[in-house]
């Protein structure tokens, strides 16, 4: 049986995930901070040291990384990368702010742009947290930075994920799935696709292997759901 730690997991669990972790050969641990969510552990994102090093086999973040200060992503991300098996990745989604710099630069700002189980949501609420949940008392559905496509990939490159998959989806949202240690081909595939949005609801996606060709190259796959892959080198010190 694989695990998969589920951080910030609110009142979610594995149910709401991709069909890929209801397979009946995963088990979760659901973690929050909120002890009304009755997580197995209630404890903050910054610090997992609860959780043994590499005895996880996939961490499921949806929408907590943008909750911490910038300065503290690189010791969420790294706590990730600790608890994760050599095989294991993370998967991580956040707000797109590029997308929403686009829609305030239209004139949207106080436009509903999408609805959630939570009520309507505009941009407002993606830069600075939902506006309703923060009102009703919860202060730690602030948020605290934003990521685009570029800055999320190099966040989890710094912290030691070899091979980093992210895409834009078409509703303001970035998703990005990162390998501790370089993965097989046949396995990476499945991954990305079991766990990525579907083709059609995907703006573009990007491939940034820990060593790539030239900064700039940027080569277009006809076939098989990758609209766009852009390889950046990373300097090893």
């Amino acid at each position: 049986m694989k695990t998969i730690l589920h951080v910030g997991c609110g009142s979610q669990d594995i149910r709401s995930m991709p069909s890929y972790f209801q397979d009946g050969t995963w088990s979760e641990i659901r973690f929050d901070l909120d002890q009304n969510a009755n997580p197995d552990i209630i404890g903050d994102i910054k610090d997992l040291s609860l959780i043994e090093d590499g005895s996880i086999d996939a961490v499921y973040s949806h929408h907590n990384i943008e909750h911490v200060f910038a300065f503290e992503v690189s010791l969420v991300l790294e706590e990730f990368r600790r608890v994760l098996a050599d095989s294991g990745f993370a998967f991580v989604s956040c707000p797109d702010i590029k997308s929403v710099a686009k829609a305030i630069f239209l004139g949207q700002l106080d436009d509903v742009l999408y609805n959630s189980p939570g009520g309507p949501i505009n941009a407002l609420d993606i830069i600075y947290g939902h506006r309703e949940s923060i009102q009703q008392g919860h202060i730690y559905m602030a948020h605290k930075t934003a990521f685009t496509a570029e800055m999320l990939a190099k966040s989890l490159l710094s912290a030691g994920f070899i091979r980093v998959h992210v895409a834009r989806d078409t509703i303001f949202g970035l998703h990005a799935i990162a390998f501790k240690k370089m993965p097989g081909d046949e396995y990476e595939n499945e991954v990305v696709k079991a766990i990525f949005p579907r083709d059609e609801n995907v703006l573009e996606s990007f491939i940034f292997p820990e060593e790539g060709v030239d900064v700039n190259a940027k080569k277009v796959i006809p076939d098989g759901g990758w609209k766009e892959v852009l390889a950046r080198s990373r300097n090893k010190k």
